[in-house]
């Protein structure tokens, strides 16, 4: 594996542990309730604005996912939009990133 793909995968797995510390901690202080995380995303306009900027930048990173993947058939990078949506953009881009760069068989 070459250096790349071993730099886009230790960002993969970084992006997905250290954000779900933050929401696990948030959610044993508060409750395991979605709606609840939700309000506390938008507390303000600053939490707002970010929100909305991971939710385009995820977006455009899954249009992206899918046009490569109908030109270049890698189907297991698909894996990399629930990623996205379920862990975050942290995890998503990375391991998309990885799965695109290995070599072609």
């Amino acid at each position: 594996m070459s250096p790349l793909r071993m730099i886009y995968l230790a960002l993969a797995i970084w992006g997905s542990i250290h954000p779900m510390y933050y929401f696990v901690s948030w959610f044993n202080e508060n409750g395991w309730d979605i709606m609840a995380m939700v309000d506390a995303w938008h507390v303000n306009a600053a939490t707002s604005g970010l929100v909305w900027d991971l939710t385009i930048a995820a977006i455009a990173l899954c249009v992206f996912i899918i046009a490569e993947v109908a030109v270049r058939r890698n189907w297991i990078a698909l894996v990399a939009i629930p990623a996205t949506f379920c862990i975050g953009v942290s995890c998503g881009l990375p391991l998309y990133l990885f799965l695109r760069s290995r070599p072609v068989s």
